[in-house]
């Protein structure tokens, strides 16, 4: 497959210009913008100003729109063009289902292979493929858009297609040398390894790429460490606006094709345009994945940073990088302490003896607790690891959790049927 790759920013920027024209008068046929791009000229919106009197919108915002009356507000396309439909990829609230017509699928494939070339995959290359199939569309594309790339692929889906223990079969018997999937699945799938005495590092696997979810450092780390690979390669894109990024072996973050959307990162509370480098509310609108549902400035919740400049050679270096920081969503309280779910699952996985993790709030005897469930890795102490994690605990976020440790797979089993491992639950009276 032809790339695309422009050559120059001043090509991205003469592509941003023409394509925001478009954008804005496709969108101003749905509608949900009705009286929203009221009083904003057409004419000049590469000037900043103009630009960001469009509103942002985001999830909750559509969610307004009852879903029955969701096409009829929202998509400007004949239902006779719809290709496909995908599904929004959010652990919380009542999914969305977004239609795309060939066109949209069309630069959407074309996003995809950019992302796997930019990763680092070699032609010859065998993918275990164990993101999810269904109305979620990730699977699917992925696996549709291999062979575009020069690699084979492995239709294996995600635990509920496949059981994960056929899924380590799998990996023994067809030997791939790249498996891909959500990271809490490729942390699922080492730990249910660790618990049938199974060592992954020896495996034939040597490089992951992951997505759909935040991959921080400490799970980068914990997947490296536990799969023995020392590339794992993270890719960034959204129901709402396309696949839009990827990490490469220089791994500054995302380089992100600024040709196929725009991406702004404003100050959270004022919505201001912030200076290059500083961290705020990533906002896109797409270019070419919008002939069904015409996004203006999208917001997902994430708070990123972006840099023109990166270490990186070759045609992909033209573009920025963007890395994540964290999402504006997932916390918990109790008894009056904010816990950020991120920061709490980064550190858990930093915790060398703990090989998963679970946490549920629970009230016992009109006392909020948080339960901390966690499994050991094989041959330590599980008493002394739990005192050791609860003290750690207490000092890093101020609450003293009680700790339950469970025989090895136990979670393994129970996130099993799980999209994404539901490692939060609120079950307070």
């Amino acid at each position: 497959m032809d790339l695309q790759l422009p050559s120059s920013k001043d090509e991205i920027d003469a592509i941003q210009s023409r394509r925001k024209r478009v954008a804005f008068e496709r969108a101003k046929r749905a509608p949900f913008y009705a009286g929203r791009l009221d009083g904003i000229d057409p004419d000049r919106l590469d000037d900043p100003d103009e630009w960001a009197k469009i509103p942002i919108i985001d999830k909750e915002t559509l969610r307004e729109i009852p879903a029955d009356a969701f096409e009829d507000r929202m998509v400007v396309c004949e239902r006779r063009e719809i290709a496909e439909y995908w599904r929004s990829g959010g652990a919380t609230g009542v999914p969305i289902y977004y239609p795309r017509t060939a066109e949209d699928m069309r630069y959407s494939f074309l996003q995809l292979v950019r992302c796997w070339v930019c990763a680092g995959v070699e032609r010859g290359d065998l993918c275990h493929m164990s993101f999810p199939f269904g109305v979620h569309p990730a699977g699917q594309l992925w696996s549709r858009t291999a062979n575009d790339a020069g690699i084979g692929i492995v239709w294996v889906g995600a635990g509920n297609t496949t059981p994960s223990e056929v899924q380590l079969d799998l990996l023994s018997r067809l030997r791939p040398t790249l498996w891909m999937g959500m990271p809490s699945y490729g942390l699922h799938l080492a730990n249910l390894a660790e618990a049938g005495g199974i060592d992954l590092a020896d495996g034939p696997v040597r490089k992951l790429l992951v997505g759909a979810e935040a991959l921080s450092a400490a799970k980068r780390e914990k997947l490296e460490r536990m799969w023995g690979v020392d590339e794992v390669r993270d890719l960034f894109g959204m129901t709402e606006i396309g696949i839009l990024g990827a990490d490469s072996r220089v791994e500054e973050g995302f380089h992100i094709w600024t040709d196929q959307a725009v991406f702004e990162v404003v100050d959270p509370d004022t919505g201001e345009a912030l200076p290059e480098g500083e961290d705020g509310l990533m906002v896109i609108t797409p270019l070419f994945v919008n002939n069904a549902t015409p996004f203006l400035r999208w917001s997902s919740g994430d708070i990123v940073s972006i840099r023109n400049q990166t270490s990186l050679d070759g045609p992909f270096s033209v573009f920025p990088v963007m890395r994540h920081a964290h999402r504006t969503v997932g916390f918990f309280k109790i008894r009056g302490i904010n816990v950020n779910h991120a920061e709490f699952e980064d550190f858990m996985f930093r915790q060398p003896a703990v090989t998963d993790f679970r946490v549920a709030l629970v009230t016992t005897d009109d006392r909020e607790v948080l339960r901390l469930s966690i499994e050991v890795k094989r041959g330590m102490d599980g008493d002394s690891v739990s005192r050791e994690v609860a003290g750690s605990v207490r000092g890093a976020f101020e609450v003293r959790p009680d700790v339950d440790v469970l025989p090895l797979g136990t979670l393994a089993r129970d996130f099993e049927a799980s999209v994404k491992a539901p490692r939060f639950q609120d079950l307070r009276d």
